[in-house]
């Protein structure tokens, strides 16, 4: 139980291996360069990442594969939003009854339409992002049902409208000079999604299933596992990858590197300038989603930084001076439980050992 009486999940192997000490503790300049590289493409070969860190293949190979073994990065592999058929998108911010908050984010994890989900601080006490198949009736039935939640005591949701950018390559900003450079806005765009629901097959899914478990695993033992010859889990994958129908999505705690600033911003803005701030906008690798919503002319903004210092100097020296930016609401992300579709392997140890600090004191 926490001091509210709320009760912490149990521990997961995962849980077990990062609250020996690891968990919130920064990583090495070698391990964090891992990192980065694996943010930037989660199924490079360690030789290639040995190449970008500038380190031996058998040390980048060991202490990779320790960084996956502890939880510290975990790389999945998704079907891209969209590749199975249409779908739409909600922000939700939740109030919670007292003590509720952990009750309510574990609910929200173990739903399949549930793509993110964070405790916030500020006006609300969870964040999430909810993606729905189907027409506006199905809206409703896993709105009712998700708002059903014991302890949820306010749901305010707002439709996505458009996606400006989806990344999870926001640690290269520790090696890039200025961390936005490029000269075309268009490329930090998401791609086109050229994926249909045809694309998958009965295999495939089975293929995607084990990736979004383990990124990382090899087409050797993938084919092992579902009785299929290596060659053709190679040819299927990257056929559905070629397609634009994966996403590989590789999340790593923010203090892991360092950085202690992850920041979801809701801006008002023009409706005539909305396009143009968030080009700019997404020009930043501190950006690492950004969205449209239906309401109030707003842009959902959500940025990592190193410290409180960076955040106020990115909110007075670059949002605050954008023409059509009228203001903003923020909370600051305490802990981030699912990203992508996928539960991070390190958020029960965040709060077990939170819970031991507050029982301690």
């Amino acid at each position: 139980m926490d001091k509210d009486g709320a009760r912490v999940p149990a521990q997961s192997a995962a849980t077990d291996r990062m609250s020996r000490g690891d968990l919130g503790k920064e990583v090495k300049d070698l391990d964090r360069r891992i990192v980065v590289a694996l943010q930037q493409d989660g199924r490079a070969s360690w030789t290639a990442i040995a190449d970008f860190v500038g380190a031996s293949v058998s040390t980048v190979t060991r202490r990779g594969q320790q960084l996956l073994a502890e939880g510290v990065v975990s790389v999945g592999i998704v079907p891209t939003l969209g590749s199975e058929g249409h779908v739409e998108t909600f922000f939700v911010r939740i109030n919670c009854t007292p003590g509720a908050q952990l009750t309510v984010a574990q609910a929200l994890i173990g739903s399949p339409y549930v793509r993110f989900v964070t405790l916030v601080t500020g006006k609300f006490d969870v964040f999430a992002e909810v993606v729905i198949p189907g027409d506006s009736a199905t809206y409703a039935h896993v709105l009712t049902d998700l708002q059903a939640i014991p302890g949820v005591e306010r749901w305010r949701s707002d439709l996505v409208v458009h996606t400006y950018k989806v990344s999870f390559d926001w640690g290269r900003q520790l090696y890039d000079a200025h961390a936005e450079v490029k000269n075309d806005p268009q490329s930090y765009m998401p791609a086109p999604n050229t994926c249909d629901p045809t694309h998958f097959d009965d295999a495939d899914k089975a293929i995607v299933e084990e990736l979004r478990h383990n990124g990382r695993a090899s087409f050797q033992s993938i084919g092992n596992k579902l009785e299929m010859n290596e060659s053709s889990v190679r040819r299927r994958y990257e056929r559905m990858r070629n397609a634009g129908c994966l996403t590989t999505v590789t999340t790593v705690p923010a203090s892991a590197l360092g950085m202690s600033a992850e920041t979801l911003l809701i801006l008002r803005v023009e409706p005539s300038r909305m396009a143009a701030v968030a080009q700019t906008l997404a020009q930043h690798v501190s950006v690492r989603f950004l969205a449209a919503a239906l309401e109030e002319n707003s842009l959902y903004c959500e940025i990592i930084l190193p410290s409180t210092e960076t955040l106020h100097d990115f909110l007075t020296g670059t949002i605050a001076h954008l023409k059509g930016v009228r203001g903003w609401n923020a909370a600051m992300e305490l802990v981030f439980m699912k990203r992508g579709f996928i539960e991070t392997p390190w958020w029960r140890s965040q709060v077990a050992l939170a819970g031991a600090a507050d029982s301690n004191s």
